[in-house]
């Protein structure tokens, strides 16, 4: 069976990733896109022969949508999805995070078990089958992890710009939309914090769910400093494990670098990841040890991305069960960090880059 997909968003994501995923992978067609009012909508539609609208209403009605991909921006995914399965759409794609409070999330997770909604979150990473290998790489070697860095260079993305050019509380209370708004104040505690919580929950949040199986609990913020002109730097303690998560957005600066380094107390794991929004296949996944070579694994031609929507068609089939403990763990995860490195920066009243 084929299911239709309708896109909420219009734009990178969507136009440049999810749309011609779902076009080839075969268990999915793309039926519908809406935006919010930017009119990006109509062009996509116009390009790929999809219905086209404006808001979120003229999608959910549509009866050829059998599949609602949320792919707006975060304080809106919860409310969306809820309208969603409210809807009575079969399966719901949602962009990361699934909420960007735990009250928001525990009500998405409830609704969605209630009524047997296939549910997937785009965190491509976690879907990466470079993934697996790395897990059972720690796994059969049974190596005690001491360190987990996150380390993450990217050239402007725009996305990212519009997410912080959005004014919000510490907790992540949207205010209106600030137009051409310059980046942060770095020396408003204020700003600070909010900002960071949101490149958590917006772009950390792409390497949480990897976390949270080599470290489950978190147990305390060291440091959470933003970088300039827009990133961060924190250092965790997960039990006796190190935890460091640094990014940077600099303009005219190198190509995109996503890496993962774990250490073990016998050998040095590295997952290095494509650049986002392209099909390069899987991450490459080495480790190197003192007391042997180093050793490569071999890259699949499937990436996070397609894996994460293959994912979602075993869901609807019925080939897997939907963890939804899982996501919701996931989610409350992600919050708790954004919440407390949020608290971290307003506890130090000097903020400096």
């Amino acid at each position: 069976m084929i299911y239709g997909v309708g896109f909420i968003g219009s734009g990178p994501g969507v136009s440049a990733l999810h749309l011609p995923t779902v076009a080839r992978l075969g268990a999915f067609e793309p039926r519908h896109v809406a935006d919010a009012g930017s009119g990006r909508a109509a062009g996509l539609g116009e390009r790929h022969g999809l219905r086209h609208s404006t808001g979120i209403d003229d999608l959910l009605d549509d009866p050829t949508v059998d599949v609602v991909a949320v792919c707006s921006p975060p304080h809106l995914h919860a409310e969306q999805v809820l309208a969603a399965v409210e809807a009575g759409k079969r399966a719901v794609f949602c962009e990361k995070p699934l909420a960007v409070d735990a009250e928001e999330a525990e009500a998405v997770i409830a609704a969605c078990r209630a009524t047997g909604t296939a549910v997937v979150v785009g965190t491509n990473h976690l879907f990466d089958p470079a993934w697996a290998r790395a897990k059972h790489h720690l796994v059969a070697h049974g190596g005690r992890v001491q360190t987990f860095s996150a380390t993450v260079s990217l050239p402007p993305n725009g996305r990212y710009h519009e997410l912080v050019s959005v004014p919000t509380d510490a907790n992540g209370g949207a205010g209106a939309p600030a137009g051409g708004r310059p980046l942060p104040d770095w020396d408003d505690p204020t700003i600070a914090a909010a900002v960071l919580r949101q490149l958590v929950l917006g772009l950390c949040i792409h390497d949480l769910p990897l976390l949270r199986d080599v470290a489950p609990h978190i147990d305390r913020v060291v440091y959470a400093r933003p970088v300039s002109p827009l990133g961060y730097c924190l250092g965790l303690l997960a039990g006796d494990i190190l935890v460091q998560l640094t990014a940077v957005m600099q303009p005219g600066g190198a190509d995109a670098l996503w890496r993962i380094s774990i250490g073990t107390d016998f050998d040095d794991l590295e997952v290095e990841f494509p650049p986002s929004f392209v099909h390069a296949g899987s991450a490459a996944v080495r480790v190197r040890s003192g007391a042997g070579p180093e050793t490569r694994y071999l890259r699949a031609e499937e990436d996070g991305y397609e894996a994460e929507w293959r994912a979602l068609a075993d869901l609807i089939e019925g080939r897997v069960a939907v963890e939804y403990d899982e996501l919701l763990d996931d989610a409350r995860y992600s919050i708790d960090l954004a919440d407390a490195v949020a608290a971290s920066v307003l506890e130090r009243t000097a903020v400096r880059p």
